[in-house]
This record gives C-alpha cells, structure tokens and sequence, in this order.
C-alpha cells in the first residue's frame, strides 16, 4: 500500500514517514500544494491513499482532494487543526472520507487510515457482487430488487439508486450534497434538498423495523448519513 502524505510541519511528516513504514506502507511524502500536484498527476493509479494537511503555503488540501477525486475514487484523510464543523462538513462534501484534528496520537492515525481502507476494499467488493447484504436487508443488483427478510421490498426507481449508492459507501458518511451529486450523476433528474429529504424518509418506512429509530440509514448530525459500520 502506498500513502501520499502532504504536510507542511517537516516534524510531523517526518514522523508521520516514520510509523507508516514502520506499519510496512511505502510512502511518498511532500510539503506542499504544487509539489503534491506533480505527484498526483504522475503517480495517482499508484497510490492507495492521500493523505493531506488543510493549510499549506501554497493551498488547501482542500484543492489536493478536489483533484484526486476528479480522477477516480481514492481514500483521502484531512488533518487539519481547525476542528469545526463547517471545514469538516466542507471537506466531506468535496468527497473526503475522513479527517483527523491535530494534536492526534500516532496510533489513532494509523487507525484511522486502516479503517478507510478496509472499508474501500469492502465497497470495491460490493461493486463487484450480484448480491449486497446490510442487517435484514438483501439487494439483488442483476434483478435491480431489494429484500426484507426475504421478502420483496417495493422502491421507486429513484430510491432504489438511492440505496445502492448507501450500499457501496458502508460505513462511509455521505453528506446530503454528495448524495444529490451522486443521484444527479446517476439519473440525470432534478433533486433538491427537500426531495431528498423525503426519498430518506420514504426508504427507512420500507426498510426499517422502526422509522422513528432507524438503525440501517442512520443520521450523522451535521454532516450526513451513513449505512453500515
């Protein structure tokens, strides 16, 4: 696995280098937005996973993650020190997968990133299965049908695009504005906010034992929803 690390404190990227070799990752580390963009731009099919500090002298990681997501779909973790909402909420709407707030302990780190690429292999592995299992709920991808204890769950086409994008994202939090890019992309239709509000609504009174508590599309308060673990 190799990690691309963008961090401007050559202490803490040099420590960062450190424990991630040690963790047997092989690593390419720079220290700022326009070396980093050379790298992406050479080396991108080559790397597992980026990692990005928010403030450098050049830029944001901000644009860094813009232009890895722009070539495909690739982990990518913020550290950042401003550990507010808007800038999380602003990172994970750019595509972000997660961040981490300095200080941070080493180890909580390498959790982290271990965490983000477990759950890439398990969505690659979804992508590639007929069948996709979460709690009660069975999705056949060649019949384009969904189950509850094997019983056919009846969804419009719309919700049922809206689940399979839940589905491939376990365990990821997805903001309401990555979901409406996402249903925009897939079915070339008008959704808004309000919309989506009630597609979410209408999935959890067909899938969930109980609406009211849901416990397959759950709410992330202030940034989005998340299925799975």
């Amino acid at each position: 696995m190799k990690i691309l690390v963008v961090e401007d404190d050559r202490t803490i990227a040099s420590g960062l280098d450190y424990t991630l070799k040690q963790d047997e990752y092989e690593t390419i580390v720079c220290h700022n937005v326009e070396d980093a963009k050379q790298i992406i731009s050479d080396s991108w099919n080559s790397i597992d996973l980026f990692l990005f500090d928010l403030s450098l002298p050049d830029g944001s990681g901000y644009e860094l993650c813009e232009l890895v997501k722009k070539q495909g779909d690739k982990p990518v973790i913020f550290l950042t020190a401003l550990d507010d909402e808007v800038n999380v909420v602003m990172g994970l709407d750019m595509g972000a997968d997660d961040y981490i707030t300095k200080p941070f302990r080493i180890r909580e780190l390498m959790s982290r990133i271990k965490s983000v690429l477990r759950r890439y292999n398990r969505q690659t592995m979804a992508q590639t299965k007929n069948v996709i299992e979460i709690e009660n709920i069975r999705i056949n991808t060649l019949e384009g049908k969904v189950y509850k204890n094997g019983e056919e769950v009846l969804l419009t086409s719309l919700e049922y695009r809206l689940f399979l994008i839940f589905a491939n994202h376990i365990g990821q939090v997805l903001t309401r504005t990555q979901l409406l890019d996402r249903i925009w992309d897939v079915a070339g239709d008008f959704v808004n906010d309000n919309t989506l509000t009630v597609y979410i609504k209408r999935l959890r009174e067909k899938l969930e034992d109980d609406p009211q508590s849901p416990k397959i599309i759950k709410t992330v308060r202030g940034m989005g929803y998340k299925v799975g673990e």
